[in-house]
């Protein structure tokens, strides 16, 4: 090439940009020159086939511990501790006299059936939880927020069931559905 393809200024062999206009000039010396799309993709895609082949392979050897047939094991959820029945007080109509109390120290789910600011008083609690029971819920019973850490503190929480498990709680939740539409399963944490 003896000319530049813009301006047509003279250019010497392995000259890589036009001093007349500064254009790159094609050729096997430009620095820079853009690539072929198509150029490499093969090998690349061959190299990372392998790649991808070698982890796999590593994976099912870090996995492999020897056994010809582990043993597997199944975690059934349950309680943790059996929930003791105590009294809320002096006798009423509308308040029954026992309630479940959560068991102390221990973590687990529940179904919060309704949460009370604290303003209202631990007796609109238990009357809710009182008319939970009349609807036929078992194991109803009122917590103190404030003591819970997985919980909002300032709350009266009437729950139903202390459950091992989400699964177990969850199972339980059409039935408090019942009585309370914004029934919901909730983790209490010491």
């Amino acid at each position: 090439m003896n000319e530049c393809p813009r301006c047509s200024g003279a250019v010497a062999d392995g000259q890589e940009f036009c001093l007349e206009c500064g254009v790159r000039l094609p050729g096997p010396g430009a620095i820079g020159r853009p690539r072929d799309a198509g150029q490499g993709w093969a090998l690349r895609a061959a190299l990372a086939l392998a790649a991808a082949a070698i982890g796999a392979a590593a994976a099912v050897a870090a996995t492999e511990s020897g056994a010809s047939s582990p043993e597997v094991l199944t975690a059934t959820g349950g309680f943790a501790t059996v929930p003791t029945v105590t009294s809320d007080g002096p006798p009423s109509d509308d308040v029954p006299l026992a309630t479940v109390e959560w068991p102390a120290g221990d973590d687990g789910w529940t179904v919060v059936l309704a949460s009370l600011p604290q303003t209202e008083g631990r007796q609109a609690a238990a009357r809710r939880a009182a008319e939970a029971r009349r609807a036929g819920l078992r194991s109803v019973g009122v917590l103190d927020s404030s003591q819970y850490a997985s919980l909002h503190p300032g709350y009266w929480i009437v729950f139903t069931g202390v459950y091992g498990s989400a699964a177990e709680a969850t199972s339980a939740l059409p039935d408090a559905r019942q009585f309370a539409r914004a029934a919901a399963v909730r983790r209490v944490v010491p």
